[in-house]
């Protein structure tokens, strides 16, 4: 059977055989029992419903024992026989190209060379789903083949609700992933719910189709080390020879490395997992893996007095690190870590004094113990982390609930008015007051021939629009300008390619739209051969309402609403956009954040043109405004500059309050 019929068949017509996990892919950890025995039915009965009757009894017996071994029902019997990547576009059946499009965006995001637990239907961050289940894919891809430009897709967590009528002007699919009432939208609620088979964890891309490999976290770490390394040593001296210490190898955090050469320092990235180092290793992300902590040690100081560029990723635990590179005195100008602490207790962190191996078995077999290891280990590297900034080290969280969780461990993190944290989030002092407010964030795209001709001309395209947009710039974005004018013309360079030939740059949304209004004038005269596909990482200025990341610098007492990214969803989804998301949850855990995001598909037609400079106009827009509100300065310079230049624009803005009439009033 073809491709193609395999897509349009969705479940099998006669039921396949018995598959096995493939032993030389990473796995996701077995989820730790949560489920009563009413329950375990309940999971059975769920999964069940999307097969015939004639095979229930056999596949209740597997799914029971899949769901005992691994915590879940992944389904792994209906798992495709054909290699999964993104095709070029013409290769997949359908009536809509844009439907087309995202089923190309689907298989990227499932591709073994991109997604973290491709088997588990796990793009990254641990438990950040595609999908619960191979049925819900093989159903999705089967809808997306018959859909037509009126009609739209309904996803509830993974689960798709069905084809719905629609219009030509509405979003060919509505992404929902783990909307839980408030009250049950604790931890342990995600675990109960997504064994029983009714939520998952969309993480920030990975639920929404728009993950385009590491490239997409390169950038904005790129970015991020850049301006630490200016915050810790000024603009004029090199970061060549000094060190950026941090932990994380696996899905999004990858990336960091790659980052750490194109920012010019010295990069040691500890990873726990041998498979995820050995991945980034062999694909060219990380240049060197050492094993052993004393070679570590002695490549280190060598790095050091040669002044070079390096990242070294060490297979070991991030905590024996900070507390050796204490003990030998080793000085760290930047600090840092992107294990993924939003899923703390099941596989995002792994403590010290354990294997790999040995935690994946504590955490299913006794979690109480593994999570007191956990918290003892964060307490460890709070403590080693302490003693290197007290030597002058500029540590900074990256978002991934770090330091929220090592507070909740009961490490020294907290500042003295014991509210805030010791250290800023890196939102807080460097991507929020220099790029968020100013409405700069991770515009990305995704040529959908598959050619690497077509990504080299769009490069070309976005260097040459931002080039002539920075004539004009205002001096407070000068630097940002300049940054991603250098990373796009040295993109192709550095290699950034995993999955589908994307790319990502940082741009306010004048540069999004005039970068995505010249790609769709290139495809209609031919100079690009097939559609793109714009994005962007909920990470973004608009889209994304997060305590203690991407609103960490949002200081009017609003930054723990979600009214933003709701808008922002809403708001997306009529002015254009192919599709639409919003996610429970992301990269600091379920229950702190809401995350929305978009697809948009531009073919070279007047209407997309239309789309494309309506809702990319509002998807950035709304976030500086609600930023502006909050009277963060950045965002009130361009927010005005905004309304000077759009009449149809009007902002309501705060009236600042001199401080001294306040004093002495209770």
């Amino acid at each position: 059977m073809s491709f193609k019929d395999q897509i349009i068949q969705g479940i099998p017509a006669s039921l396949p055989p018995k598959n096995l996990r493939n032993p030389e892919i990473s796995h996701a950890p077995k989820r730790k029992e949560i489920l009563s025995p009413e329950e375990k039915k309940l999971a059975l009965i769920n999964a069940l419903r999307y097969f015939p009757k004639a095979w229930h009894r056999e596949l209740a017996e597997e799914f029971a024992e899949e769901l005992t071994k691994y915590g879940r029902i992944y389904m792994y019997r209906f798992m495709p026989e054909y290699r999964m990547y993104a095709r070029a576009i013409s290769e997949y059946p359908g009536k809509s190209e844009k439907a087309k499009a995202i089923m190309l965006m689907i298989q990227n995001n499932l591709d073994p060379a991109v997604a973290q637990h491709p088997e588990e239907l796990i793009t990254y961050g641990g438990n950040g789903a595609v999908f619960q289940n191979w049925a819900q894919y093989l159903l999705t891809m089967k809808y997306l083949a018959e859909m037509t430009e009126e009609q739209t897709l309904h996803m509830y967590s993974g689960h798709p609700m069905g084809l719905f009528p629609s219009s030509p002007q509405a979003p060919r699919v509505i992404v929902t992933n783990g909307m839980m009432i408030p009250n049950y939208s604790k931890p342990d609620d995600w675990e109960k719910h997504n064994a029983l088979g009714v939520t998952q964890y969309g993480q920030m891309t990975a639920g929404s189709y728009m993950y385009i490999g590491p490239q997409g976290i390169v950038h904005g770490t790129t970015i991020t080390v850049m301006n630490a390394f200016r915050k810790k040593l000024g603009s004029s001296i090199s970061p060549k020879g000094k060190i950026f210490l941090t932990a994380g190898l696996g899905g999004m955090s990858g990336a960091q490395p790659k980052a750490g050469n194109i920012a010019g320092c010295i990069t040691i990235c500890a990873e726990i997992n041998p498979s995820a180092a050995k991945k980034r290793h062999e694909q060219g992300w990380v240049d060197e893996l050492i094993t052993d902590m004393d070679q570590l040690i002695q490549r280190v100081q060598k790095a050091k007095k040669q002044e070079e560029v390096v990242s070294i990723a060490f297979l070991g635990n991030i905590v024996d690190v900070w507390e050796r590179f204490d003990e030998e005195n080793i000085f760290v100008e930047l600090g840092s870590d992107q294990t993924s602490l939003h899923n703390p207790w099941a596989g995002g962190y792994y403590p010290v004094g354990l294997s790999f191996d040995e935690s994946n078995l504590l955490m299913a077999e006794n979690p109480e113990a593994f999570k007191e290891k956990v918290q003892e280990s964060l307490r460890r590297q709070a403590a080693a982390i302490n003693r290197h900034t007290a030597k002058g080290t500029y540590f900074f969280d990256y978002g991934n609930a770090f330091l929220l969780e090592a507070s909740r461990a009961g490490a020294a993190v907290m500042a003295e008015n014991e509210i805030d944290f010791r250290y800023p989030s890196y939102v807080q002092d460097i991507l929020g007051p220099m790029c968020f407010d100013y409405g700069f964030g991770p515009f990305r795209w995704v040529c959908t021939s598959g050619k690497p001709e077509d990504l080299r001309k769009t490069d070309q395209i976005a260097a040459q629009v931002l080039k002539e947009i920075m004539k004009g710039s205002p001096a407070s974005i000068q630097q940002q300008m300049q940054d991603n004018i250098t990373w796009i013309e040295e993109a192709e360079k550095n290699r950034l390619v995993v999955g589908s030939q994307a790319r990502i740059l940082y741009a306010d949304a004048e540069g999004r739209a005039k970068i995505a209004a010249a790609f769709n004038d290139a495809i209609a005269n031919g100079e690009i051969s097939a559609p793109i596909v714009l994005g962007r990482d909920h990470h973004d200025v608009s889209g994304t309402d997060s305590p203690y990341r991407e609103t960490s610098n949002i200081y009017d007492g609003s930054k723990f609403t979600s009214d933003m990214a709701i808008h922002n969803v809403i708001g997306d989804s009529f002015r254009g956009a192919t599709w639409v998301s919003i996610h429970n949850g992301g990269g600091v855990g379920w229950g702190e954040v809401m995350n929305g995001g978009f697809g948009m598909v531009l073919d070279g037609s007047k209407q997309a043109e239309i789309n494309l400079k309506s809702m990319l106009f509002y998807d950035v827009n709304n976030g500086i405004a609600r930023r502006a509100w909050a009277r963060n300065s950045g965002s009130l310079e361009a927010i005005q500059r905004e309304m000077d230049r759009t009449p149809n624009l009007k902002v309501t803005l705060p009236n600042l309050v001199d401080e001294d009439i306040l004093k002495g009033l209770s």
